[in-house]
């Protein structure tokens, strides 16, 4: 029997005694309240939990372990040795998994704290352990569990993965908050349904909870979109204790400290990646048919005055928006190696359904308005991202049709390229006038009434300010959807510079400073850019497989001119991360979110023939266990580890861009020069140096590459397209040339026979059975040309005297192999085209008939 000690919230250890079961006792951080959940060893494929739901004290619990540990020993035959030892030591369940053999537990081994809200820590996963459950003598072994093990194990989950014991992450604050200001009764009735003999985790620690008892912290629901273990815990959700849940989401979590005069203010950005349709970038693009989005991340700024950390005392504000994919059914297909492979609808779309379907979940979790920033190019030589364009004009067009006015969609459509390259305009100005109409309309939260501040000194931009004011703050209504063609550069500036719009007004609303505005070369400005630069960076890495390519001070060209050969290097590292480790990394996703349950054999272990059109498996899967062949396909070789981790160094305060000697403004809103800073250009220490010998050879040192020559040098989201400057063969993929003494060898370890291939070899002469039909239907072909002779009517089979076969079918008219085009009539044909021109704008007027059939349905239904 082993025991693994598992705390409820906060601590886990893992202890082993006989080969029976194991014993997880999972405590609160105060170790006062324990319980305990049973696992059977003895079942080989099955789990088998058990959870008596009892919350034991500590000497109870001590009691329990007592004797199971002098129970095993008897049994065992021990006299001077311990029947129970501890194994491991966790910090929660992540979750069970099965592949060929018996079920794994997952289990975090090691945390760091990242973010505190409202008292409520966030964590990330530092390292966890798989820890295999059935015992070696019920073991049932497969040659291929450890290739199953190795690519879920791909997936690394101390990369980037979240978790709080107290805070809901999957939500955002202003829900968060407004389950926690429901009435006591509700909110039992409401979260904690199936909650038996539950206690409150914070009464023995000293804090407050409302109303004195009854606050589990904030423990609703979970939307399982942004939850990524919800496979992992799906077979024991309905099994143990709520408390057992410990749900992670995947994304970004960063806080900084910004000090206002002596005031702590904390400044927390979290990003929520969607574990619907996820994965990396050219694999997973455009929407799925239930609505979701490749690249879907929901980011939340949560802005909150230190002084006081409690949710029902302290002043919090959040602001959110949304990035992702368009929601259409396109793609682009690598297979060609080119650097920007070309964009393919894959399905015609004329009704907008997949749109439809995306829009309406938005609906549902922000409300109205949702407001659609659109940064991909409208103006090309060659239609590449023009193509998007255009598909979500019409799909948006449509869809407003069936909305009322008041709750349209509204789109903004912005080529930031094209502003990139001008050198007359300025693209973040532009950005900034459309940040303060996007905020305008979308208000954000804010969890206490207008300060003084809005009447000591008004502000008229205040006034116009939406969203939805209540008597205890305001909230959010509405989103903003910014997307580019792959939601990485241009979109995470854009998205800077709503939230550095939305900052001020937060700062404004809490009484921090005299007007909702801020400017760049500020403390503030700058802390907050640096965060949002690792946000971008970390969700680049995720989807893109390298860091951002164009930052904030790229398009405010101040970047220094180290930069753009760091750009280069960025661009290389997406371009061999998208074309070599993306398949890999889009399998381990796909197993980790259960997404397949099996993968299928090598090629050479399956053989098909091609026969009369019908594909026949001649070797079936010799495992037990099925094929999904309903999702999607892995590839058939051992796949590669996963590639270093990228973590970053999070900025802690605003001291950092500070001048080292304060004077006489210690203000973070004061802009300064960017040598004023105790920060360097670059960002860290180990480039000071570098900083200081650039600017000393500023004045001697030829100028930096503009923007058009970082564009064409560099593939990233908001370059230049090198494509529409050159030939067709210059787009064409590129082919090593090699020896006339290689060739030859290239082409045998390269061409693979059809046999291999396809199950046949077309050399091979036909059989009986394809022969008679040959004979068949060269026969019919003969005597309808008699009959054509016969009938003195032009003839299309023969020409000077010889036959020309066509394609007559010798089949029957009941035969499956024939296939009858479908007849449709005029009225039909209208009724539909009518349709597509409705989905452009364009309706049809309403005719006698329509106008008298519709009072008929008016008259019939209503009166």
């Amino acid at each position: 029997m082993n025991f693994i000690s598992i705390p409820i919230l906060n601590s886990i250890s893992v202890m082993s005694a006989i080969s029976a079961r194991y014993f997880l006792v999972g405590s609160n951080n105060a170790e006062t309240k324990y319980r305990v959940l049973k696992i059977d060893r003895t079942e080989p494929k099955d789990l088998v939990i058990i959870d008596d739901r009892h919350v034991y004290t500590q000497q109870e619990v001590r009691e329990l372990l007592g004797r199971l540990d002098l129970g095993n020993r008897t049994k065992m035959g021990q006299k001077g040795s311990s029947g129970l030892f501890r194994a491991v030591s966790a910090f929660g369940v992540v979750g069970f998994v099965r592949f060929l053999e018996g079920y794994y537990i997952v289990l975090i081994t090691k945390r760091r704290k990242m973010a505190d809200i409202g008292g409520h820590a966030i964590y990330k996963v530092e390292d966890t352990n798989m820890i295999y459950i059935p015992n070696d003598s019920v073991r049932v072994t497969h040659p291929d569990e450890a290739r199953y093990l190795r690519i879920f194990q791909n997936v690394d989950l101390s990369s980037n993965f979240y978790f709080s014991y107290s805070y809901d992450l999957s939500h955002s604050l202003q829900y968060n908050l407004t389950v926690l200001r429901m009435p006591l009764e509700m909110l039992k009735s409401e979260t904690t349904q199936n909650r038996q003999e539950s206690f409150d985790i914070f009464e023995d620690e000293g804090l407050i909870t409302q109303g004195g008892s009854g606050v589990f912290g904030i423990c609703s629901e979970p939307y399982m979109k942004y939850v990524w273990n919800g496979e992992l815990l799906d077979i024991i959700k309905n099994t143990v204790h709520r408390d057992w849940l410990l749900y992670i989401i995947h994304g970004f979590c960063g806080q900084s400290k910004l000090l206002i005069y002596g005031r702590p203010v904390y400044v927390t950005l979290i990003a929520r990646r969607s574990s619907k349709f996820a994965g990396t970038r050219f694999l997973k693009r455009g929407a799925n048919c239930e609505g979701d989005v490749a690249n879907e991340v929901e980011t939340e700024q949560i802005l909150c005055d230190a002084s006081v950390m409690s949710f029902t005392a302290g002043s919090y504000s959040s602001y959110v928006q949304v990035r992702g994919s368009v929601p259409l059914y396109w793609s682009q297909d690598i297979s060609t190696m080119m650097p920007k492979p070309p964009i393919t609808l894959d399905q015609a779309d004329p009704f907008a359904h997949v749109a439809a379907l995306h829009f309406d979940q938005m609906f549902q979790r922000f409300g109205s308005p949702i407001i659609i920033l659109n940064l991909v190019k409208e103006r090309e030589k060659r239609k590449h991202e023009r193509i998007l364009s255009e598909e979500l004009v019409a799909a948006v067009t449509y869809l407003n049709q069936f909305l009322p006015p008041e709750h349209t969609i509204v789109y903004i459509p912005w080529d930031m390229a094209k502003y990139t390259k001008s050198k007359l305009c300025n693209v973040l100005d532009r950005l900034n006038v459309i940040a303060e109409s996007v905020v305008k309309k979308t208000g954000f939260f804010v969890n206490r009434p207008d300060s003084y501040c809005s009447i000591l000194r008004p502000d008229e931009k205040w006034n116009e300010l939406g969203g939805c004011v209540i008597p205890t703050g305001r909230l959010q209504t509405g989103i903003l959807r910014t997307n580019c063609v792959d939601c990485l550069d241009r979109t995470n500036t854009a998205q800077f510079m709503v939230g550095k719009c939305a900052l001020a007004y937060q700062l404004y609303s809490l009484g921090l400073i005299d007007k909702p505005n801020l400017q760049f070369d500020t403390d503030a400005v700058r802390l907050f850019e640096e965060l949002y630069e690792d946000h971008g960076d970390t969700l680049s890495l995720q989807y893109g497989g390298s860091q951002l390519v164009h930052r904030v001070k790229t398009y405010r060209k101040i970047a220094p001119w180290t930069q753009h050969s760091k750009d280069i290097m960025q661009t290389l590292s997406r371009y061999y991360s998208n074309a070599f480790s993306d398949a890999d990394r889009q399998d381990s996703i796909n197993l980790f979110l259960g997404v397949i349950k099996h993968l299928p054999l090598p090629y050479d272990e399956v053989i098909c023939a091609v026969n009369l059109k019908k594909l026949i498996v001649k070797k079936f899967h010799k495992y037990e266990e099925e094929i999904d062949i309903h999702n999607e396909f892995f590839r058939p070789y051992e796949l590669s580890s996963f590639d270093d981790t990228f973590c970053l160094a999070m900025t802690s305060s605003a001291r950092d861009f500070m001048p080292k000697t304060v004077g006489i403004d210690p203000s973070p809103f004061t802009v300064r020069k960017p040598d004023e800073t105790g920060k360097s250009v670059l960002g860290n220490k180990s480039n000071r140096e570098e900083a200081v010998l650039q600017r000393k050879t500023a004045a001697s040192a030829p100028p930096p590459p503009s923007e058009e020559a970082v564009s064409s040098s560099s593939e990233d989201d908001s370059g230049t397209d090198r494509e529409e400057e050159g030939s067709v063969s210059q787009r064409s993929t590129p082919v090593k040339m090699t020896d006339a003494g290689d060739s030859a060898k290239v082409t045998e370890n390269v061409v693979q026979p059809m046999k291999e291939l396809y199950g046949i070899n077309l050399s091979d002469g036909l059989s009986e059975e394809d022969f008679s039909i040959y004979s068949r239907f060269v026969q019919l072909g003969q005597s309808q040309h008699k009959q054509d002779k016969n009938s003195q009517q032009p003839c299309s089979r023969c020409s000077d005297g010889v036959i020309k076969l066509t394609p007559i079918s010798a089949f029957s008219q009941d035969n499956i192999y024939e296939v009858q085009p479908p007849r449709v009539d005029r009225k039909s044909t209208e009724i539909f085209q009518a349709h597509i021109q409705a989905s452009q704008g364009i309706m049809q007027p309403l005719g006698k008939e329509d106008s008298s059939m519709y009072r008929e349905y008016i008259r019939n239904r209503y009166l």
